[in-house]
């Protein structure tokens, strides 16, 4: 790997772990920040497919206490990180979420003009 593609991954590495640090915390603008603003969000929670952008999942991170004031055994581990020269894929495993939540993530990060955003979130809850 040369310089320029470990300085990709670094930054798309700082951006995953901020991602999963905001969710804990409850850093609703951090997360804000980290999303593209045309971002799409798909996924399942339980049965229920939702289909959009970020914006229910900021609310919802929003409108309970951060599980790192309230405890929550939260746990995020990614289990694959791919990066190309702009784009870029990750995989996160979440456990704890808000207590005993579990969900399996698919993220797709895009550079735009030097900065690495999460363009696309695909997710299920397990």
């Amino acid at each position: 790997m040369n310089s320029s593609q470990n300085e990709a991954e670094a930054a798309v590495r700082a951006v995953l772990d901020g991602y999963a640090g905001a969710v804990y915390h409850g850093d609703v603008e951090t997360l804000k920040d980290i999303f593209h603003p045309q971002a799409c969000m798909n996924g399942y929670l339980g049965d229920k497919l939702l289909l959009g952008g970020p914006e229910p999942f900021l609310a919802d991170i929003g409108s309970h206490p951060p599980m790192a004031e309230s405890g929550a055994p939260f746990k995020a581990e990614f289990s694959a990180i791919h990066v190309s020269s702009r784009t870029a894929t990750a995989t996160l495993h979440e456990t704890g979420f808000f207590g005993t939540g579990k969900f399996v993530n698919y993220f797709h990060l895009l550079n735009d003009n030097g900065e690495w955003k999460i363009i696309s979130k695909t997710f299920e809850s397990l």
